[in-house]
């Protein structure tokens, strides 16, 4: 269960970091600003909910902060036409990998 809260806060802060690229520039608007906050503070009290569940600190804030990098990018490059190179590729695999990396170390002790 606790990986199910971690998946939501995952959402929550794609969301909230997604829409944080319409709260700047010349084109702001005002209805993104709550979207922003909702989502960080609901993602927030789901990584609260993980780690009550028993998810170890380390392991949730590691899957939480990896797996959101690689969403935004991956967003930004189809939302808002954001480059991707090969070296920010690599660096999203490298992530992926040491996500993965702690996780499975984890389950060993």
């Amino acid at each position: 269960m606790g990986y199910l809260f971690l998946a939501l806060a995952i959402a929550g802060e794609v969301l909230a970091t997604t829409f944080l690229k319409l709260t700047s520039g010349e084109k702001a608007v005002w209805w993104a600003y709550p979207i922003v906050v909702t989502g960080y503070v609901f993602a927030f009290v789901m990584l609260s909910q993980t780690l009550s569940r028993g998810v170890p600190l380390g392991i949730a804030y590691a899957i939480w902060a990896g797996v959101g990098v690689v969403l935004v990018a991956i967003i930004s490059w189809l939302a808002f036409g954001e480059l991707l190179t090969w070296q920010q590729l690599l660096g999203m695999a490298l992530v992926v990998g040491g996500v993965v990396l702690l996780e499975l170390g984890g389950r060993h002790e």
